[in-house]
């Protein structure tokens, strides 16, 4: 009997490229499970059903109750990435070396973690509110057995972090389960989601994710890769994605190629698939390849196999993964994320040039565009800003008097290295101008004779909507004031950007075409929705567990989560 892999390859397109690998062992016996709760699922011909456990939800407000006092606005006004995803095959110690690379990938998403296993026909999920170390310990990853996995790290906004949102996400089907976790954002997500609660289909949480699980189970063809095909060809925007079944491990991405995906192995032929370089350094994975636009990759107990997904497409791979999001010790779009970096702050020293006496940055997204700006500009660097990494998020609204003492908090200036001195300072961006103006105010504050602002991006003037939460264009600084306004806003002495086209000059050399709607307004994929759901949004239906009302059900005071097992058999 053809597989279920043999029989989309003939299905999907002559482009498909079959890549021979050696075989990975058998998924090991299940693991002696405590505290695991076993859900029943009701599976219908018309789709799919989530396992959940509402009476075992258990969330809890675990922040520090003063840091929202002082730093709610900094936080807030910068962009931020929705997600990090990783999937593992072929590893005995999969859950673990999961765990690991989220960790690397904290960066993207510090709201939401999960981790999603499978062994022997079950599927095992820990999900759960918080960093990734809130949410899992020794105890819930000896709960999660096999060798293949998938995580997610996540980000929300609104100041609400729901439990039932937090991914990856499994559900049962006709044919059996399968678990998701997904980076980006789909632009026609209200008009998918009308389409299949008219036809009857019921939402259990507000992301758009769950859209393709239920576009999955609705699909008339039988094997599960045919399903997926059906229903990444009805998406559109921004997707990176991996599934776990019971029996393969799926990444797959968008034709335009928003966010990024590469693919590595570790020495005893584990494949990794992660959201940046960094998470396969970590956990000792070696760099293949990304996963190209329109690509669907498949890891089964046959090998690798690469699959053409839908028809090709202009790249358009989001420029802001090389400005802010991602980590500088990343490859990412096959280019080096510090040498990007690095390269816009030479182009700053020799754009907009200034008399100074040193060059600081805003840490820590800064630092590394600085450093290009002191070595071109032959002016000194040093660590005028000193931020502090322990202060944490609550949901206490601040007076306006007591939220200005944010900035003090998060970055304490260095009055021996500012003090006299006309400063430099470089920054990755500056969306709403609100933490730029108390930057300037903090440096000044410690004695600064002058201050020149220095952004390694050019003007932010439209709102993304591609996977990262950014404000309505009304709220954008640049979007609103010329360069000489914003300047005056800020206080600053001067106030340059990197121009647009330096930095398309610069990435035509050596990259794909990026995605820069951000900057120019001009998008790849057109927003069908009337309103599309920006990143984080929720729908408040009366069910929604909130860290913001301080919600807790857990006697006592354990981490935050949600454990259940479910049967694809």
């Amino acid at each position: 009997m053809a597989t279920a892999g043999a029989i989309v390859r003939g299905l999907i397109s002559p482009c498909c490229k079959i890549f021979d690998s050696p075989k990975h062992p058998e998924i090991g016996d299940i693991s002696s499970q405590h505290n695991i709760i076993t859900h029943a699922l009701r599976i219908s011909s018309r789709g799919l059903h989530f396992a959940a456990a509402h009476k075992n939800l258990r969330l809890k407000a675990h922040c520090n109750p003063l840091s929202h006092l002082f730093g709610e606005e900094v936080e807030d006004d910068v962009l931020r990435e929705e997600c990090g995803v990783v999937g593992i095959y072929g590893d005995p110690e999969a859950a673990r070396l999961c765990y690991l690379a989220l960790h690397a990938l904290q960066h993207r998403g510090q709201e939401g973690a999960g981790i999603v296993t499978a062994t022997e026909g079950v599927l095992h999920s820990i999900t759960g509110v918080g960093l990734v170390a809130d949410v899992f310990d020794e105890s819930k990853l000896n709960q999660l057995p096999g060798s293949q996995a998938i995580g997610h790290v996540r980000y929300s906004t609104a100041g609400s972090s729901m439990l039932k949102n937090v991914q990856p996400f499994v559900a049962g089907y006709r044919f059996g389960s399968v678990g998701v976790a997904h980076n980006g954002n789909l632009v026609n997500y209200k008009t998918l989601r009308a389409m299949l609660e008219e036809s009857g289909s019921i939402f259990n949480t507000s992301s758009d994710t769950e859209v393709v699980l239920h576009l999955i189970a609705i699909s008339k063809a039988r094997p599960f890769l045919q399903r997926l095909v059906d229903a990444c060809g009805q998406l559109e925007g921004a997707y990176s994605m991996v599934f776990l079944t019971d029996d393969k491990l799926v990444a797959v991405r968008d034709p335009y190629g928003f966010r990024p995906l590469v693919m590595g192995r570790r020495a005893n032929g584990a494949v990794v698939f992660a959201s940046e370089t960094c998470a396969l350094d970590l956990i000792e994975a070696k760099y293949e390849r990304e996963v190209n636009p329109g690509e669907v990759v498949v890891v089964d107990t046959e090998g690798i196999s690469s699959l053409c997904l839908l028809p090709h497409q202009q790249r358009k791979a989001c420029i802001f993964e090389h400005i802010y999001f991602s980590l500088p010790n990343s490859l990412v779009f096959g280019r080096s994320v510090y040498h990007s970096r690095y390269t816009f702050g030479q182009i700053l020293a020799e754009e907009a040039p200034v008399e100074c006496d040193v060059v600081i940055a805003v840490p820590d997204s800064g630092v590394v565009a600085a450093l290009g700006y002191a070595a071109r500009a032959k002016v000194p660097f040093q660590q005028g800003l000193i931020r502090s990494h322990y202060v944490g998020r609550t949901f206490i609204e601040p007076s306006q008097k007591i939220r200005d003492f944010g900035v003090k908090l998060k970055l304490a200036p260095v009055r021996a290295v500012l003090e006299g001195k006309r400063v430099v300072v470089v920054d990755d961006s500056i969306v709403r101008g609100t933490t730029s103006s108390k930057i300037v105010r903090l440096i000044k504050g410690a004695g600064a004779k002058e201050v020149h602002m220095r952004i390694a991006s050019p003007p932010i003037i439209g709102s993304c909507y591609y996977g990262v939460d950014t404000p309505s264009r009304e709220e954008l600084i640049s979007n609103r004031f010329s360069v000489e306004d914003t300047r005056i806003f800020i206080g600053a002495d001067s106030l340059a950007f990197l121009p647009l086209e330096k930095l398309r000059d610069l990435l035509v050399e050596e990259a794909p075409t990026f995605c820069d709607a951000c900057f120019s307004g001009n998008y790849a994929v057109p927003v069908r929705d009337d309103k599309v759901k920006r990143v984080g949004d929720f729908v408040d239906d009366g069910l929604n567990g909130r860290v913001a009302s301080g919600w807790n059900t857990s006697s006592q005071g354990e981490s935050q989560g949600s454990i259940l097992k479910i049967n694809s058999r």
